[in-house]
């Protein structure tokens, strides 16, 4: 039995990064040799291990062969005859295929340590292309490179192009591809992943909402960079900047998918495509089936991103609407959000990056405000039931109207 050290960690010391999930391969062993020493099997799929102490996963060395469609579609060979290099010779990516015993010996067949020099993100083997989730994958491991001058090899690039026209990807499951998704809109540079999935026509199968935004202008008074789609890459790029959480980023990716449906005679205005939007983000995050909460987010985000944006200007009843809408009384870190996404996407345009966004205080101080009104006064009235909800909207309503003459002075 050996066992060898194997991917992200190996590719994470050689770049001089932090290794923080560890997987090992075990070569010459059988699942009952396992097992006598303790391991505690997890997976139906495959023989893989957690180390009775450390925790950490020990997969036999194995083989797979392509028997249907999607992530799920391979058969799966596992036996001690079976060579470290037939198990590297599966993976992705060959910065993903050096395997280091416990010497920091390398073991490195398909040259991924050749290509980390060179910063090139190269497939291992043809078999590449009989797994869709791998066009995700590599799409991911750009974002994450792109600050390292990571580049995607041209042979890879193409395979991946083969893949997305394949109808492969439609077989990939929600789960898998929001596992994806997500890990790359949190990455440093999550624009670079739709970048990626765009240039090897993986966007207009996955998100063709978004890839729809692509070639549709909008007012250069209002957006210098004119195109929605390099708008919309923009301000996930800011998102990432300012080290958003995963609901505001994903908020930001789809806030804009009605300008996709605004009629060419139409062009540059988008009237009312906050409304138009949200059908569609509906449809993706059910899709990719998204948590809840970047679910509700990205709604919200559709429908008042615009309201963020002339927030000096509403009126105290409009006002009022908006904080209710986002029931800032319960839930004060979803509205909070909100502002982020608000002020993200006024961040996004081209050379007003660093403008500063006074409607992010206003809001805020409009939620105090309207937090602060109390109940008991009104019970005290006499007030309940409808008629106390009334009397506080009433209240509320005041306090608002008296904030803002405040905060026009």
């Amino acid at each position: 039995m050996q066992i060898f050290k194997v991917g992200g960690a190996v590719r994470d010391r050689l770049l001089g990064k932090p290794v923080t999930d560890v997987d090992w391969v075990v070569v010459g062993a059988t699942t009952e040799e396992m097992l006598a020493k303790g391991y505690r099997p997890v997976g139906a799929d495959f023989p893989v291990f957690l180390h009775p102490k450390s925790g950490e996963e020990y997969a036999l060395a194995r083989t797979e062969r392509k028997s249907g469609r999607g992530y799920g579609g391979f058969t799966f060979h596992a036996s001690p005859e079976v060579t470290l290099e037939e198990d590297l010779i599966r993976r992705d990516l060959t910065i993903n295929a050096m395997a280091e015993d416990d010497q920091q010996n390398l073991t490195d067949p398909y040259h991924g340590q050749r290509d980390l020099e060179a910063r090139v993100l190269r497939h291992v083997s043809p078999a590449f292309a009989e797994d869709p989730l791998r066009v995700l994958r590599v799409a991911r491991f750009a974002a994450r490179y792109a600050e390292q001058g990571f580049s995607i090899a041209p042979e890879t690039l193409a395979l991946m192009s083969q893949l997305s026209d394949s109808g492969e990807l439609e077989a990939l499951t929600a789960e898998r591809s929001w596992k994806e998704i997500s890990r790359a809109l949190m990455e440093n540079q999550p624009q670079v992943f739709i970048e990626v999935l765009r240039e090897c026509g993986a966007l207009k199968v996955l998100m063709p909402e978004v890839n729809a935004l692509f070639g549709v202008p909008q007012p250069e008074i209002h957006h210098p960079e004119i195109d929605s789609g390099i708008h919309t890459l923009s301000v996930l790029e800011q998102s990432a900047l300012h080290k958003q959480p995963l609901t505001v980023r994903w908020a930001c990716l789809l806030h804009d998918l009605g300008k996709g449906l605004t009629p060419e005679e139409e062009w540059p205005r988008h009237i009312a495509h906050e409304h138009k939007g949200l059908k569609l983000i509906k449809a993706v995050n059910a899709r990719f089936k998204a948590p809840k909460d970047c679910q509700e987010l990205a709604l919200l985000v559709g429908q008042y991103h615009t309201h963020g944006h002339r927030a000096l200007e509403l009126k105290a009843s409009t006002l009022l609407e908006l904080l209710q809408s986002f029931d800032v009384y319960r839930r004060p870190q979803r509205f909070e959000e909100f502002i982020a996404a608000c002020e993200m996407d006024a961040r996004g345009r081209k050379g007003l990056e660093q403008r500063s966004y006074p409607q992010a205080d206003y809001l805020r101080g409009a939620a105090t405000v309207a937090r602060g009104v109390a109940v008991q006064p009104l019970l005290e009235k006499g007030f309940k039931g409808p008629e106390l909800g009334e009397a506080l909207k009433r209240e509320r309503l005041k306090a608002l109207k008296t904030y803002k003459e405040a905060s026009a002075c």
